[in-house]
């Protein structure tokens, strides 16, 4: 499939956006795993969250999405059987990974695959830190999926401790806090960076204790006694995607937009904080909270950027946003340098390598190093052909390079960006936007 993307005139309106995904597969997961019914309100509806449900599916539990709203009927901790066939994740590591802490947690037997795409990414330290809670779990080449959970001896808990992963990876810290609901004892994972913490937040409002050393940047889970609490929530929109069209705005003269009711999670917000760095015209009017996350409204208006560095924590707290700060960087002005980003090889695509060739294709100065990229922005981009290499971030970043590009923008494989944002066009032209 091939999608043009025309330089199109102002940029104008509000737009609401559906539900976090990182938060509405914890939920989801999370329902399943509650002593009753669940109620998960404005849940996202795509591709990898579509692979979670499918899942639970087979894992044996019942849910009906209507609309938006999803209903669970979460089955406790206990009466879980396995699987009689493997569970495909399809293209969603999320899915994987914390599937298979639940599943050692539970001490059900199971093998999770997916796509080419999905056996490319790294399971290795997920076999590991599991492993080391005396889970049986094993992976193709010790690294890759097929994973295979197996089914612990009778009477055999897991190892509870504290696990210190090497590098800040929420989805590692989930996998070994889900498994933790099944320890012997309380279970605390150190991370050498802040990863976000949805997890945790879903956690506390379904009853369990969780305790935090920010200072040591430790967080410990205390196994329940009793079960988990049903959830009655309704997801906050993803920054992820707002993101998107906040750079649409930014790069595209006389736009002025609103989104509202926005994630303002502090471990998600790194973007934001870069982007006002780079001169952008952002204000954020703060709304309190929504199922114990920080919600909110960003008003965004056309701005000139420059160029910036990005290392440090902010990586771990904007991971997600540097195919979408790549364009900014190259619609800025002055070199912009991203450091310490080695595991953007890892998602998708390999981020880092992808970013640096498409960008090349629209005419950006661009340099590849091992662990991120130097941009050196000079305020525009060409149009041109180019490949979303399979990566749904990487191809709505590319969609937007095109609103402010001097010529159209071609993108081969964009149908993908329906895994994580299936309403992105419509959003876009609802803003003023020609997408076709």
């Amino acid at each position: 499939m091939m999608t043009f993307v025309s330089a199109q005139g102002p940029l104008r309106g509000e737009v609401s956006l559906p539900g976090d995904k990182s938060i509405a597969h914890r939920a989801a997961l999370l329902g399943a795993l509650a002593d009753g019914p669940s109620r998960i309100d404005n849940f996202l509806d795509a591709g990898v969250t579509r692979a979670m449900l499918d899942v639970l599916t087979r894992l044996g539990v019942e849910w009906a999405l209507t609309g938006t709203t999803l209903d669970i009927r979460g089955r406790g901790q206990v009466e879980w059987t396995d699987p009689s066939e493997c569970l495909d994740c399809r293209n969603s590591a999320t899915t994987l990974r914390l599937t298979a802490g639940a599943l050692a947690g539970l001490g059900v037997s199971a093998v999770m695959d997916g796509t080419p795409s999905l056996r490319r990414r790294p399971m290795g330290a997920l076999v590991d830190v599991l492993g080391s809670m005396a889970a049986p779990i094993r992976a193709a080449e010790g690294k890759h999926a097929p994973v295979t959970i197996g089914r612990r001896a009778a009477g055999a808990g897991l190892r509870g401790g504290e696990f210190a992963l090497a590098s800040a990876s929420a989805q590692l810290k989930s996998a070994v806090l889900l498994a933790g609901l099944g320890a012997e004892d309380a279970v605390s994972v150190v991370e050498p960076g802040p990863s976000r913490d949805h997890t945790e937040r879903l956690l506390e409002a379904m009853g369990v204790a969780i305790e935090r050393d920010p200072e040591r940047r430790r967080v410990t889970l205390r196994p329940p006694t009793g079960p988990l609490r049903p959830l009655e929530l309704r997801l906050p929109g993803d920054l992820s995607s707002a993101s998107f069209l906040i750079a649409a705005a930014l790069i595209t003269p006389g736009s002025s937009i609103t989104v509202n009711d926005v994630g303002l999670n502090p471990t998600r917000t790194g973007l934001l904080d870069t982007l006002r760095e780079m001169g952008a015209a952002i204000r954020v009017r703060e709304g309190g909270e929504r199922a114990g996350e920080p919600i909110g409204t960003i008003f965004v208006e056309h701005s000139e950027l420059r160029g910036v560095e990005v290392d440090g924590d902010r990586v771990v707290r904007m991971i997600d946003e540097f195919p979408i700060f790549a364009v900014l960087a190259a619609y800025a002005r002055g070199t912009s340098r991203v450091r310490q980003a080695a595991a953007l090889r890892g998602k998708e695509s390999d981020r880092i390598e992808a970013l640096c060739r498409e960008l090349q294709a629209l005419g950006a100065e661009v340099e590849e190093h091992p662990d991120g990229f130097s941009i050196h922005g000079t305020g525009s981009l060409r149009g041109g052909s180019v490949r979303a290499h399979g990566d749904h971030r990487l191809a709505l970043a590319l969609a937007v390079a095109g609103m402010a590009a001097s010529e159209p923008v071609h993108i081969e494989g964009s149908e993908v960006v329906d895994e994580s944002f299936p309403g992105f066009v419509g959003a876009m032209q609802g803003l003023g936007a020609r997408l076709g």
